[in-house]
């Protein structure tokens, strides 16, 4: 007994969050409710078929939300790998971290789509639809238009990045000069941004604005034995890497050059 107490101790000691983990952490649970949104909202036989807009929307932001609010303190909840590349563009961010922030993002991604494919397993059976399965992992566009689409994702996600720059430190003064952290209450105006994005720019592609949110779930989907399922869309899916990687580009060298 006080042996197996001692090894889960030392083990914890040894395994304490880092930001790796965080980013995988956080990143996984943005998909897991995010994804899970969708799932519930267009797959058959669920209790929030039919949901709508304003729920996906709602839950994407509250998804964020969650995220931002685990990984937050430990490895600044980039969760998306052009918040990570825009911050470094903006001197911001180290480049050498780079790679190992964007690789956790990804598995992280991948995670969460896999748990909402475990947990709605039994509706996508009852689904006939396989565009619908495919559209609980990966996005794509209401009408096909090369240009205009990856322009949306451009716009969203520069959106997105320009408001992540301008936001103010949480954290509040308490009268005696003494600086006090918001703690999660921080992670609000992010979450109201994405919720904004959806509502107002999400109509024409599903507004993917983070290239690990579409494709690594994008790849579980391939993986995955889903019943009646179609091909990946894999001629659509550099679409929602490359929008989002230059619109955060944008963002981090238009606010370079203002700041």
């Amino acid at each position: 007994m006080f042996i197996k107490v001692d090894l889960i101790l030392a083990f914890s000691k040894e395994y304490k969050m880092t930001p790796f983990i965080a980013e995988i952490l956080g990143t996984a649970l943005l998909i897991l409710i995010g994804g899970g949104v969708v799932a519930n909202n267009i797959l058959k036989k669920t209790i929030g078929e039919g949901g709508g807009w304003m729920a996906v929307t709602t839950a994407w932001g509250l998804a964020v939300f969650i995220g931002v609010v685990v990984a937050g303190p430990y490895s600044g909840a980039h969760l998306n790998p052009a918040v990570t590349l825009s911050l470094a563009v903006a001197e911001k961010f180290s480049w050498t971290e780079v790679p190992a922030y964007i690789a956790a993002q990804f598995i992280g991604a991948m995670i969460g789509a896999f748990l909402v494919y475990v947990i709605y397993k039994d509706h996508f059976d009852a689904t006939d639809d396989a565009e619908l399965k495919r559209a609980v992992f990966c996005t794509a566009p209401a009408i096909p238009n090369t240009f205009r689409n990856i322009i949306s994702e451009i716009v969203g996600t520069f959106v997105l990045l320009i408001c992540v720059f301008y936001f103010s430190a949480a954290e509040i003064d308490n009268g005696t000069g003494t600086k006090i952290g918001l703690g999660s209450i921080g992670a609000i105006p992010v979450a109201f941004v994405v919720w904004g994005i959806g509502l107002s720019l999400g109509g024409t592609t599903g507004y993917a604005i983070n290239p690990a949110r579409d494709l690594g779930p994008r790849i579980v989907h391939a993986l995955l034995p889903i019943k009646g399922k179609i091909d990946s869309n894999w001629s659509y899916s550099w679409i929602p890497v490359l929008g989002p990687t230059i619109g955060g580009t944008l963002a981090a060298l238009l606010y370079t050059i203002l700041s």
